[in-house]
């Protein structure tokens, strides 16, 4: 209410108890607009002060349902292997039974399978956790079905839903090219979150970090990289770790959903773990803290079905074009002789000092896994900010890039030495500022919101940051 001018004036006056022809009691009259999605459940709006710290509820609304909580929302897509031939299209309904995806001119058909988790299958502890003490919300029924006898590299309709509960618009997406073929272009970043559309703040974890006061960023990478899209730049996303940032407030994945759909709903987005989506006490994730807020991975899987080998274990390779992809997790073991053999969201090297930034046992256990396999590339989120290195190797520099009169570093990678880190966790929860101490091996740094682009043939790999939100370009010679 502090933001209407109307209600801080009082210009809508209205006199609620009068006394002898005069005016006792006044009310200051204002209006304040929420950006509100279809949660499935009836919503309340309550008028209180006080703070969180202490409320008082001085006024609420009668509960405001939706007129279809079964509506088919939300729809994104993944690969589901590396032909380009066949995409998994998952959404959200309020409605449990089986659904369809129709899909091309000839009007193909496939029946979705159904999916939901519940609260007993949240963690806790002995303090409450949010996503199975108090901030628990139903999900509603998760969709999946795939799309198959594509052609890679093409462009194809879908709708999805059902007469009962109604049909999504009709969307066009592209499939991905197929793993061996010359080219592709790829959007990549870590840490999104995402931002409400109104003036409020939707649980701790914002406050905590003062997401406002650094701005919306999510909205601004969502809306940049939409543009891309429609433009037919883009075959595919990958979004390393650190999704919604829900922590245990399940309602925030639908907010999540709702913002990325003009994009997972066009191309494949592929995602890894994170953090913040896995991480519990006592539940088998590597690192022991409270980040996924009791999700425990979940939400996240059921949310996002990527080519895993099962469930919680959460990694798996996947070839587009002439880029081979290895993501894995960070949060399950890594170490020497564990399942998996290379890395997605916690970075290797970072200017941001501490244990949360870089884990030394795990740079032990998996780095030299990157040299031996000679992986040309390795991003990173975690750490949010944008960080890029030479080819590096045990803190040193193996190889340098040479810079041409554009200034673009482009690192020659015929005669390989070393892979090249890149952090890439900028896409809009927060930003972490660097500290005055440049390593050696730290080549570009920036604290801006954005994400990385890359257009990769069989000759080359060109990365750079969209110009509008900051332009810092690098070229990776293919071997």
């Amino acid at each position: 209410m502090s933001n209407d001018p109307d209600y801080l004036s009082c210009k809508k006056k209205e006199c609620k108890k009068r006394r002898n022809g005069k005016c006792k009691f006044t009310t200051c009259g204002g209006s304040i607009i929420f950006h509100v999605i279809n949660i499935r459940t009836d919503i309340e709006f309550v008028f209180f002060a006080g703070g969180f710290a202490t409320p008082c509820i001085l006024s609420r609304t009668q509960p405001v349902n939706f007129a279809n909580p079964k509506k088919p929302l939300y729809g994104h897509l993944s690969s589901v292997d590396s032909t380009g031939t066949s995409m998994r299209l998952t959404w959200v309904s309020g409605d449990k039974e089986p659904q369809q995806v129709e899909y091309g001119d000839d009007g193909k058909t496939q029946t979705s399978e159904v999916s939901t988790f519940t609260q007993e299958n949240m963690c806790s502890s002995a303090l409450p956790s949010p996503a199975k003490d108090f901030g628990w919300h139903n999900p509603g029924y998760i969709h999946t079905a795939v799309m198959t006898g594509l052609q890679p590299s093409s462009t194809v309709s879908y709708r999805y839903g059902s007469e009962a509960v109604d049909w999504s618009d009709k969307i066009q997406f592209r499939t991905p090219p197929a793993g061996g073929s010359d080219e592709m272009k790829f959007l990549a970043y870590g840490d999104m979150g995402k931002a409400p559309r109104d003036a409020s703040t939707e649980h701790y974890i914002q406050v905590r970090v003062g997401v406002h006061s650094r701005g919306p960023g999510s909205l601004s990478v969502v809306k940049a990289m939409s543009d891309e899209v429609n433009n037919g730049n883009v075959d595919s996303v990958f979004h390393i770790g650190d999704i919604s940032y829900a922590t245990g407030f399940l309602v925030e994945w639908d907010f999540f959903l709702h913002q990325i759909t003009p994009v997972a709903s066009r191309v494949s987005y592929m995602t890894a773990i994170g953090n913040h989506e896995r991480d519990y006490v006592n539940s088998g994730s590597v690192y022991s803290t409270p980040d996924s807020g009791g999700e425990c991975g979940i939400p996240y899987e059921t949310y996002f079905p990527m080519p895993t080998p099962s469930k919680d274990r959460p990694w798996y390779s996947i070839e587009q074009a002439s880029v081979h992809f290895t993501v894995i997790s960070t949060e399950h073991d890594w170490w020497l002789n564990s399942e998996q053999i290379a890395c997605s969201h916690r970075p290797m090297y970072s200017s941001l000092d501490g244990l949360l930034s870089v884990d030394k046992f795990f740079v032990k256990s998996v780095e030299p896994l990157l040299l031996k396999n000679k992986v040309d590339l390795v991003l990173f989120g975690h750490v949010h900010n944008y960080e890029r290195t030479c080819s590096v190797f045990r803190n040193k520099c193996m190889g340098i890039p040479t810079k041409d009169d554009n200034g673009i570093d482009t690192y020659d990678h015929s005669n390989y030495t070393a892979p090249v880190h890149a952090i890439i966790g900028m896409a809009g929860f927060s930003l972490d500022k660097f500290n005055k101490n440049n390593a050696t091996w730290s080549l570009s740094r920036v604290a801006k919101f954005g994400y990385l682009r890359g257009h990769a043939t069989k000759q080359e790999i060109q990365l750079e940051i969209p110009e509008k939100l900051r332009t810092v370009s690098g070229l990776l010679e293919g071997r």
